[in-house]
């Protein structure tokens, strides 16, 4: 896969942005990736240097609407940490 294929989008949360100041930043990847595939990816894409990655899967949501009712879908997210000598990711500086 390639590496846009991997990391899909980043997660803005305010649990989220609370780990920046740590190095840690929270990306929504694919299904199918690893650990080892997120972490190429986002030195590849991002041109930064990775420690660690910790995923997980996020559950479907129930919800309703009206009369009807149903699941959001599930997907999974994972945790970046970056090593201390390391840059920044750009994208998630602007927005501090």
């Amino acid at each position: 896969m390639a590496a846009q294929d991997i990391i899909l989008r980043p997660v803005i949360s305010e649990k989220s942005m609370a780990g920046i100041g740590e190095k840690k930043y929270t990306f929504r990847v694919a299904g199918s990736a690893t650990k080892i595939d997120i972490a190429r990816a986002c030195e590849e894409l991002f041109g930064v240097k990775v420690a660690k990655v910790a995923t997980l899967h996020v559950r479907g949501r129930f919800r309703r609407q009206g009369k009807s009712a149903g699941y959001t879908s599930s997907w999974k997210k994972a945790v970046v940490t970056l090593k201390p000598d390391s840059k920044t990711i750009e994208f998630f500086d602007s927005m501090m």
